[in-house]
């Protein structure tokens, strides 16, 4: 095993949720034994999670993260493996909006981020027997106020000369 294997760190928050749920696409750290099997994942301390208590849990995904290109979608996507029946309850039981960041790490540095999108907005679950589908928006560049402030004397001096 490489120990330059990359890692994607998953952070979904919600208002209705009483933790944020953290999962992870490595399953390097022995998280728990139970008598049913093993429960693995990675430990960081990305986004003030305690590594010892707020582990990031092994899940199988794909992750595209949004564009920041010009003519690129402000979009992305997140495909899980549909593993249990209530994964997909979860996903189904909200109306409103729901918050992802994602992390790129290396398992052999997991607090050490290599590159991270947040705040980006769960837009729709699509979901199958096999998999659930996030789709996820950031805001586009386009949308964001310019200029900030007006255009006026005591702002900008140099415009009324």
């Amino acid at each position: 095993m490489s120990e330059e294997l990359p890692v994607v760190l998953i952070e979904i928050t919600h208002p209705g949720l009483s933790a944020p749920i953290r999962l992870s696409t490595d399953n390097a750290d022995l998280i728990e034994q139970t008598p049913a099997g093993q429960i693995r994942g990675t430990r960081s301390t990305w986004r003030g999670a305690d590594p010892d208590a707020e582990p990031y849990l092994f899940i199988v995904a794909s992750a595209i993260l949004p564009s920041d290109l010009k003519d690129a979608a402000a979009a992305g996507s997140l495909v899980l493996d549909n593993l249990t029946p209530e994964i997909s309850k979860l996903a189904r039981s909200y109306t409103d909006l729901a918050t992802i960041c994602l992390a790129q790490v290396y398992a052999s540095s997991p607090d050490l981020v290599e590159q991270e999108a947040t705040g980006l907005q769960i837009t729709s679950a699509a979901i199958t027997g096999t998999e659930i589908t996030l789709t996820y928006t950031r805001e586009e560049r386009e949308n964001e106020p310019f200029p900030k402030r007006r255009m006026t004397r005591s702002w900008y001096p140099g415009l009324h000369q």
